[in-house]
């Protein structure tokens, strides 16, 4: 049976004109053109318009109480609006109310209905329960009220009954009676408690978008850094969240939490930045999320909670897109792991992390094998996939084999609130829905119970989880329902249900084309790698890689599902910022060196503008001529441990010999001490210009030729003076001066070599102070 379909009841008023004017359109267009339809159906959507009917819009805006039982009087308010060009006379309001509906299925094809049929549509109560409009011109519109004692509307038995008000007038052009246009609704009647009532388990879903970025601040409390500051909206008195958790405190329902919300609202209590364009701002919302935060402590205190991964990745795009990505399904397990510890010490409730939950409970044998993956043992699935052949509504268990149980949600309740809820209208239809569908289930079966799950859209708004509320607030009376966990709704199953999992080709295909990519997976994966190679070298690395764990889990997150453009920016933010971070710990540039001499020393430098140290790498030095130029002895490679303090750098000191002229080509690489390269490697020229023994010799010769040349000057200039010194004793003693004793040049008595040249001086010391760079900035 046909127990799920959308409701198209639902559908706002606007939605419903243009079905009707496009319908005509189809009709119009082959008569201008002179080619007959090619169907049936436009031209009878043509002359329904013809004959007036679907001309007055009426919308039903409250009806209560939504379930009466006798002795109650039934409301009925809402507004008739002329769409026509004709302004209609002698107008009356009526109500209709339909024989007893026997199946969900007849709910569905009644639900579906639009325009006036005659002959299929019940006649009005009478003229005691109608109102009169003489007249309403074209485009206006007029309020009602309709007010009748629930023993007047001819409920012979319990069940769902067909109700509906009618606008019936004239125009110019039609000078008779006619239905002008009419909206149908549902009302349940059971005025007393069923013997066997059934059990609803209601998701109650806390989750919300990917908000934080993989930044933090430099500071030692690692500030964190927000995309936006959008959360704070939702966490306000009257936003989405805040209203889901006003809301929820006072109903039966099991919470299902993503514990990255909970995470990033506990960040924002704490002082937080936002990004603004190229800056970033400080956020202001401290007391907002601490207000969330207390509320919902308060609101699940012996409740039962359901954690979902953190960041609620997307099982059915691992699935069919990651599994086959090294690391993506040990990564899902990561998130696994971490939504207990995150929501028992935020929320100081213990969750249970048995469930998982694909989009729309859409499953094929894939997405269930991922999901159990992780350590899942139930799996929420959705009737509209996990289809029966009954013709009654199963419970919701089913145990598929190897432990795993698949729990169906019912379709058609679960899609009872989607859609546009702001209009009263269609809050009210949806909320008589919701109801008529659950007392049909019961009827379908008094004598047994059962027990049916209701798994919502992901992020119900504001007016959708106020639609919801009052929709379970209305079986508050527990007439032919009652309130149960999910865990206690997965305990019992149906022989005669299925336990077969849908095929994959069975996946829906606007589901499918949502999905990320396995690119997208592959770009996770490098990042996870590059985390991987950078985290070995630090000395602190739970600064680095929580943040970057949990900003990885966020890149999966079913809430990218439609924004693909945001979620690729996402993913290459996360990636550029790690990458900027791992180049803050780089080799110097060197220039080209000279060497003059047989030995030298050649320094390289390592710089670590990081504000943590670095430890456990390697420098090696690697020589393109090991016979020109040699690195510690006789070899063509060095290598050189490395360990470097926050904001500093290091001179890295290699030993070399050369044997020849020439120029060689040194390269120099990091790498971790597993052998991984780390960073690029850095190039320079070593030109050897070594000095041979014969040109020693030569420039020895020349040296030993001056200090001889030097040293007869000397003694010449010495005795020339002593040959004036006597001349000038015998011109004041009267005698001739004796002649000088004649004295042999000095030469030298030991030749010395030249000194050998000395290693050049470092241009580095071992360890600099210079002040440190901006240092690595991570988020939680």
């Amino acid at each position: 049976m046909a127990e799920a379909a959308a409701i198209q009841g639902t559908l706002p008023s606007p939605a419903r004109r243009w079905l009707r004017r496009t319908a005509s359109l189809a009709v119009a267009v082959p008569l201008l053109t002179g080619v007959a339809p090619a169907t049936a159906a436009p031209a009878t959507a043509a002359t329904e318009r013809a004959n007036g009917s679907g001309a007055v819009d009426v919308s039903l805006d409250t009806l209560s109480p939504s379930a009466p039982v006798e002795g109650d009087t039934l409301t009925i308010s809402g507004t008739v609006t002329n769409e026509g060009k004709q302004a209609v006379t002698d107008a009356t309001v009526d109500l209709r109310v339909g024989p007893r509906m026997s199946s969900r299925s007849e709910i569905d094809e009644v639900s579906g209905r639009r325009a006036y049929r005659e002959g299929r549509d019940p006649a009005p109560l009478g003229d005691a329960f109608t109102v009169r409009i003489p007249r309403l011109g074209a485009g206006l519109s007029s309020d009602f009220t309709l007010s009748v004692p629930v023993a007047k509307l001819g409920l012979d038995e319990a069940g769902v009954y067909q109700l509906g008000v009618s606008l019936t007038g004239r125009t110019a052009s039609q000078s008779y009676d006619r239905v002008l246009g009419i909206e149908r609704t549902l009302l349940p009647f059971q005025p007393e408690a069923t013997e066997k009532k059934t059990q609803i388990g209601y998701l109650w879903p806390l989750i919300s978008t990917a908000r934080v970025s993989a930044e933090t601040g430099a500071n030692q409390q690692q500030t964190p850094v927000f995309e936006n500051d959008e959360l704070a909206a939702e966490l306000a008195p009257g936003g989405r969240l805040a209203e889901m958790v006003a809301l929820g405190k006072d109903l039966p329902v099991t919470w299902v939490i993503d514990p990255d919300l909970l995470a990033s609202v506990t960040a924002m209590t704490e002082p937080y930045m936002v990004k603004n364009g190229t800056t970033e701002v400080p956020g202001r919302n401290q007391a907002v999320a601490e207000r969330w935060l207390n509320d919902l402590e308060k609101a699940v205190q012996g409740r039962k909670v359901v954690a979902l991964p953190f960041a609620d990745p997307d099982l059915a795009s691992l699935a069919h897109h990651g599994k086959d990505v090294p690391g993506s399904l040990s990564h899902l397990q990561q998130a696994t792991a971490l939504a207990s510890t995150t929501v028992e010490t935020i929320l100081h409730v213990k969750p249970s992390t048995d469930f998982a939950w694909p989009v729309e409970g859409a499953v094929d044998p894939s997405i269930m094998a991922v999901a159990t993956s992780a350590g899942a043992r139930n799996v929420i699935a959705r009737s509209d996939s996990f289809r029966d052949d009954l013709s009654y509504t199963p419970t919701s268990a089913r145990p598929i084999g190897g432990g795993t149980t698949a729990i169906v949600s019912d379709a058609g309740l679960s899609t009872a609130f989607q859609g546009d809820m702001i209009r009263a209208e269609n809050s009210t239809l949806a909320v008589q829905e919701f109801l008529a569908q659950s007392l049909a289930i019961t009827l379908e079966l008094p004598e047994e119970q059962r027990s049916i799950v209701v798994a919502p859209q992901r992020m119900p708004s504001t007016a959708q989880a106020q639609a919801m509320a009052k929709g379970l607030q209305s079986l508050a009376a527990k007439r032919w329902t009652e309130p149960v966990d999910l865990q206690a709704a997965a305990a019992q199953s149906d022989p005669d249900a299925s336990k077969r999992v849908p095929g994959g080709s069975s996946y829906p295909k606007r589901l499918r084309a949502q999905e990320l990519t396995s690119e997208a997976f592959r770009q996770m994966k490098d990042t996870r790698d590059q985390l991987d190679d950078f985290q070995v070298i630090l000395t602190f690395p739970d600064r680095v890689v929580p943040p970057f764990t949990n900003a990885i889990s966020r890149e999966m997150s079913t809430s990218w599902r439609g924004e693909a453009p945001s979620a690729s920016l996402y993913r290459k933010e996360v990636q550029d910022y790690l990458r900027s971070l791992t180049q803050e710990v780089q080799l110097i540039e060197k220039s080209d060196l000279t060497l003059s001499g047989r030995s030298a020393t050649i320094p390289v430098t390592v710089q670590n503008r990081l504000l943590q140290g670095v430890d456990h790498l390697v420098l090696k030095l690697k020589s393109s001529n090991k016979t020109r130029l040699k690195l510690d002895g006789d070899s063509g490679e060095a290598a050189r441990s490395v360990t470097i303090d926050g904001g500093h750098s290091q001179s890295v000191k290699f030993d070399t010999s050369a044997n020849a002229n020439g120029p060689v080509t040194m390269t120099a690489q990091l790498y971790t001490e597993d052998g991984t390269p780390y960073g690029k490697p850095m190039t320079f020229t070593v030109k050897v210009s070594e000095i041979t023994p014969t040109v020693m010799l030569v420039i020895a010769g020349g040296v030993l030729l001056l200090v001889l040349a030097g040293i007869r000057m000397y003694s010449q200039r010495k005795r020339a003076a002593a040959r004036n010194a006597g001349a000038e004793a015998h011109d004041e003693a009267g005698t001739e001066p004796e002649a000088p004793a004649e004295t042999a040049d000095a030469a030298p008595s030991e030749d010395t070599d030249p000194e050998q040249p000395s290693d050049p001086t470092p241009d580095t010391g071992s360890e600099s102070g210079d002040p440190s760079g901006p240092g690595e900035k991570v988020d939680r």
